[in-house]
């Protein structure tokens, strides 16, 4: 599978843009999920690449996460901004990193986006609450390369 349109079914992404929206209810913090078919180069740097592309590094508290997948590289990345990353514990992206990946390995790339959009807002509500005013500084649709 390496076109983007085959990744996830229409179902399957409203599903996780659901997941998005439960897990940005209590934080400030935003959370994307980009999906395209490959980096082109390193994952890490074409994620940090889509990060600004998506104007992602614009928000307030500098805490906005993305997660970046390259289909035909089958790879991804999980890119937090300067304010998440400087408040979740040493191994939250690491232990994030293995629960989508242990969904990935078995197929399930719906429910390791899902879970992983879930674990990253959870976090995101501990350092990060929503205060009366927020508002949702990017959209929570998927966006594809």
């Amino acid at each position: 599978m390496s076109k983007v349109e085959d990744f996830l079914s229409k179902q399957e992404e409203q599903e996780i843009i659901e997941a998005i929206r439960t897990a940005e209810l209590n934080t400030s913090g935003e959370i994307r999920v980009h999906i395209e078919k490959t980096s082109g180069l390193d994952a890490f740097n074409r994620a940090l690449e889509v990060f600004h592309y998506l104007k992602m590094d614009n928000t307030k508290e500098q805490n906005g996460v993305l997660i970046y997948v390259a289909i035909k590289d089958r790879t991804f990345v999980i890119y937090g901004d300067k304010g998440i990353n400087d408040s979740v514990p040493n191994d939250f992206w690491d232990s994030t990193k293995d629960l989508i990946q242990m969904h990935f390995k078995n197929g399930n790339f719906k429910q390791g986006l899902v879970e992983g959009v879930l674990k990253a807002g959870k976090e995101l509500e501990k350092h990060f609450p929503w205060v009366h005013g927020d508002k949702n500084e990017l959209s929570d649709d998927i966006s594809k390369g």
